[in-house]
Parts: structure tokens; sequence; C-alpha cells
């Protein structure tokens, strides 16, 4: 090769090999501070793709578990106002049966009437306030629950609501029933062993629900891993493996510059042919 005070092709290989030992160093460092090896587009663009389409499909699913925690809450509420529902309604025909009783006086009638009153009227005090996040699922006309199911709230689990009011589809008492007279007594329970039958019927329809709701939530959660789990498998660097590289590359980087500054140091001998 001739030697030239114009090019010296020795350096200028040097410092190509030096700047792509860098570029190599620079991706090291960037995977070792992000723990990443696929951190944008540039790493790798197809990669990084499916990464991100994964990672929407994981923020849907977790509005699907939050969807989802909502209809458990608001059916633990539901189920918990009809186990009172259904304990009142035991109470009250206890005091129906009683008050069927044609020799009772007129002052233990009385007494039995009045605390079949404040049972009764209890029933309707836990209806309205059997209500979570604005949802009540066991007053007349209330919401039918409808959780999301998927990453993209095309699909949904929907629980039927329940009418367990005085008077309703479930409870055939009114809020004017009374026990102040046998015969009146003898139809109340009457009524009450339909509105048992029918509210226990309730019951386990929203024990049910609860059921699948608690079932499709585990199954969310497990599915939701198993993507974070892919997307990791995709785009998390191996710090172990990097860590190797980063050691190499720093060598690598300490010999380039000793490489480029041997072929730097090339032109001066030109120099001695002058002398």
């Amino acid at each position: 090769m001739a030697l030239s005070v114009n090019t010296n092709a020795p350096a200028l290989s040097a410092l190509q090999n030096l700047a792509a030992t860098n570029r190599s160093l620079g991706k090291v460092q960037t995977a070792i501070n992000t723990g990443l090896k696929v951190a944008s587009s540039k790493d790798n663009a197809a990669v990084f793709s499916i990464a991100q389409k994964l990672r929407g499909d994981v923020s849907g699913l977790n509005a699907a578990k939050s969807s989802l925690d909502r209809a458990s809450s608001t059916l633990d509420v539901a189920i918990a106002a009809g186990e009172a529902v259904s304990d009142l309604l035991i109470q009250l025909k206890e005091k129906a049966v009683a008050a069927k009783d044609a020799g009772l006086d007129t002052t233990s009638r009385s007494a039995l009437n009045d605390d079949f009153k404040q049972l009764r009227d209890q029933i309707t005090s836990i209806v309205q306030n059997a209500e979570f996040n604005g949802t009540n699922v066991v007053k007349s006309g209330g919401k039918d629950i409808i959780a999301i199911t998927n990453s993209d709230g095309g699909n949904t689990l929907t629980i039927a609501a329940q009418d367990l009011s005085l008077g309703g589809g479930n409870v055939t008492i009114t809020a004017t029933s009374q026990i102040s007279t046998a015969t009146s007594a003898a139809l109340v329970v009457s009524q009450l062993d339909t509105s048992i039958t029918k509210v226990n019927s309730a019951l386990s329809q929203l024990g049910s629900g609860s059921k699948r709701v608690e079932l499709q939530r585990t199954f969310v959660g497990k599915l939701s891993d198993s993507i974070q789990i892919g997307i990791g498998n995709l785009v998390d660097a191996d710090l172990a493996k990097e860590s190797a590289n980063l050691q190499s590359l720093q060598v690598k980087q300490q010999l380039g510059l000793q490489a480029l500054s041997i072929a730097n140091q090339a032109p001066q001998a030109i120099t001695r042919l002058f002398q």
C-alpha cells in the first residue's frame, strides 16, 4: 500500500470498526438500563409491533377484570340482602303462625302484629339500601348486572336482577300485610311459604351468577398473565447475556481506540523518508 498524507486507509477502517463497536455498546447499555432487548421500533419493528398489540390486549383485559370485580361486589351486596330478606321471611312466618291461634287474647295478637309490621318494613329498608356503585339488583325495577369478559369489550356476562321488594315478583306479602286476625294470619302464612321458596330460588340464581363471575375473573387473570409472559419472551433482555456482551464490547472499544491511535501514527513515518 502506498504511503500518503492525504488518505489514511488503516485509520478510516479502524474508525469504522470503532463506530460499529460503539453502536453495539450503546444497544447493550440500553438493554441493561431498560431491561428490554426491543425497546422501540428501531430495535425490531416487527417484534415491537406485535408486543404493542399484546400490550393493548392486556390493557383491555385489565378493564375486563375491573368490570368483573365490580360485578362480583354488586352480587355480594345483593346476596347479603337476599339472605337477610330470607331470614326476615322466616321470622315473619313464625309471627304469622303464632297469630293463627284463635285463642289468642287481643293484647297478644296486637303485640304479634306490631312485631310483624316492624319485620315487614325492615325488608323494604334492606332492599332499598342494597346498592353498590349505583346498581341495585334486588329492588323493584332493579338493573341486571352486565360485566365485560374480554379484551375488546365485545363479550359480556349478564346476571338477571331479582325483585325482592314487598309485593314484587318473589315476595308476595305486601307493604300492608298484617296478622291482626286469625284469618289474615292464615292468608299471610300461605303467602310467606310461597315467598320463602321464591326468595331462596332467587338467591340460588344470584349465587350461581356470582360463581360464574368468579370463574371468569380467574380465567381473565390467567389469560392476562400468559400474555404478559409472552410479551416478556418477545422483548425482555437476557441480562446475564447482556452483561457478558458489555464486558466484551468494552474490551473491543479499548482495542479499537488503540488500533486507531496506531493507524493515526502511520503518516508520521513518511517524514523519516526525507531526513
